[in-house]
């Protein structure tokens, strides 16, 4: 029955949102798979709303960031925002638009196993191969009237450039100095035990369906599959799921204008520890590569769309947790800033 929801779950993930083309307008991105549930139901719903056709390929985060850089996609999706050095690099002004929170769970298949308590020594040293075996000393002792099997251990990573992977490695890497000296934090990262495989819903299939295994996914992944995750010890000390109480409170910071923040590791004592912002990211400047007013309006209007109430109740509903209203107000601010040939973009 996994087996079967997840090549279902894979399947919605690959299909493309359209619907008639009213107006002629077409809008491509590409990016991040965490925030794929989200973006194919809210982008489906745009389109029926406007009548454009919008598609979105779910390439990873690092993969969007380049299908923007090269101009083949409209606007990128990303888990991790771009460096000043990356910034740079993109050769002219780039917005970042925050869509909704989300987080990134240990999923875990062990049967008979419903509550698992983890630390960010444990997740290191599982990484890192120096924990092979589910009845290790150490995971015990967190877990106690737990009786674990003398089974191995099977973790699994990401393959391709990921922003899921740059937000757990960014976690990891500030609360465990033997993760940051060793394996450190990045979208792609070597790891010294463990089996790869590509985008959120390829790590989901494998822990699904390979008893004994652990891997870093996207908290609405393991819903959609109904995967066992860990409770995670925070800041805090308090061992917290993720839910979108949970995730909310790590969200709830003074974010910059730019809105360009981590939340990882939040000082909050009711935080589920990796939580993170996801973003849409496109040209702030929207007259380049001879493109049409139309489809600059369009792309604003989508981005307006996902925003608000009626695309944040989507976010809700597919397991990440809406913005603030404090998030929101910058956000539509910088939506407002983008331009066209120098003007603003004016929409309906």
């Amino acid at each position: 029955m996994k087996k079967i929801l997840f090549f279902a779950f894979a399947a919605l993930l690959l299909v493309s949102c359209s619907s008639s083309n009213k107006n002629g307008a077409k809008l491509s991105g590409a990016g991040a798979t965490f925030p794929a549930p989200f973006y194919n139901i809210v982008f489906k719903s745009y389109s029926q709303t406007a009548g454009n056709n919008v598609t979105y390929g779910a390439v990873g985060s690092g993969g969007g960031i380049r299908s923007l850089k090269d101009k083949t996609v409209d606007f990128g999706a990303t888990d991790v925002f771009l460096s000043d050095a990356e910034l740079k690099d993109m050769g002219a002004d780039i917005v970042h638009i925050p869509t909704a929170v989300g987080a990134v769970v240990l999923a875990y298949n062990l049967p008979n196993v419903t509550d698992l308590r983890l630390t960010a020594e444990v997740i290191s040293d599982i990484y890192r191969g120096k924990i092979t075996k589910w009845n290790d000393e150490k995971i015990k002792t967190l877990n106690p009237g737990i009786t674990f099997p003398d089974k191995a251990i099977t973790a699994v990573y990401r393959s391709d450039g990921s922003g899921t992977t740059f937000v757990f490695s960014d976690y990891m890497s500030k609360v465990n100095d033997n993760w940051k000296n060793e394996i450190g934090s990045g979208k792609s990262l070597k790891f010294p035990a463990g089996i790869a495989a590509k985008g959120n819903p390829g790590v989901a299939g494998i822990v699904a369906e390979t008893e004994g295994s652990i891997g870093y996914i996207g908290s609405e992944y393991a819903l959609a599959l109904n995967i066992t995750a860990a409770s995670l010890q925070n800041s805090a000390g308090h061992f917290i799921k993720a839910d979108t109480k949970s995730i909310s409170a790590a969200a709830n910071v003074d974010m910059p204008a730019d809105t360009r923040l981590m939340i990882t590791n939040s000082p909050n004592p009711e935080a589920y520890p990796i939580s993170t912002f996801t973003w849409i990211i496109a040209y702030k400047e929207q007259g380049y590569n001879n493109r049409s007013e139309n489809t600059a309006k369009s792309l604003s209007n989508l981005l307006s769309f996902v925003i608000s109430k009626e695309g944040q109740d989507i976010a809700a509903k597919t397991h990440y947790a809406p913005l603030s209203p404090a998030a929101l107000e910058k956000t539509q601010a910088i939506i407002k800033s983008m331009t066209f040939n120098g003007n603003p973009i004016v929409t309906e």
